[in-house]
């Protein structure tokens, strides 16, 4: 074993599939990538996230409370990373990355058409907000694309590297 530096931790720990927030506020829609998310709660479904509250994103989603997160499937990959590249603030998004506004149901963020999954998000704690940028979301409703049959999500290990779904496996568990 050898020192790793603190910093690269996150590189070790990335906590699922990138996927993009959207918010609205004042009548504007916006989209961004999004790596630090996590599952806290199944029944309801209730998602855990961190903004920088340097994101355009983050003043949006704490004044509306609301959001809806995208999944991309690989094919989407170098938008994904175009779009976490520049700011909501200098360029509509949706129109610079040719992606899709569909309406949601239960949200005034749109859904992105070209992910294969979108789920409609209203913040339910803000406890750890000031404290480390940390919203929990309830998932109020569902989508899924079922013509995107297997698709692929791509990981966030930090420095422009990603890694791509892999083979599954089919493990004995005890777990419904």
């Amino acid at each position: 074993m050898k020192d790793l530096p603190l910093s690269k931790v996150y590189q070790l720990l990335e906590p699922g599939p990138v996927v993009l927030l959207t918010t609205a506020r004042k009548g504007r829609a916006n989209v961004m990538a999004m790596s630090w998310h996590m599952m806290v709660e199944f029944e309801p479904p209730r998602v855990a996230c961190v903004l920088s509250n340097a994101d355009y994103s983050f003043a949006a989603l704490r004044a509306t409370k609301e959001c809806v997160i995208a999944v991309p499937g690989l094919e989407l990959a170098p938008i994904v990373v175009g779009i976490g590249n520049c700011s909501g603030r200098d360029v509509d998004k949706f129109e610079r990355f040719g992606l899709t506004q569909a309406p949601a149901e239960c949200v005034a963020p749109p859904l992105v058409a070209e992910c294969f999954a979108n789920l409609e998000c209203k913040v339910i704690d803000t406890h750890l907000v000031n404290k480390f940028n940390l919203f929990v979301l309830e998932v109020l409703k569902a989508w899924i694309d079922p013509t995107q049959k297997n698709p692929k999500t791509i990981h966030h290990h930090g420095y422009g590297r990603f890694t791509v779904d892999g083979e599954m496996i089919k493990l004995k568990s005890r777990m419904p």
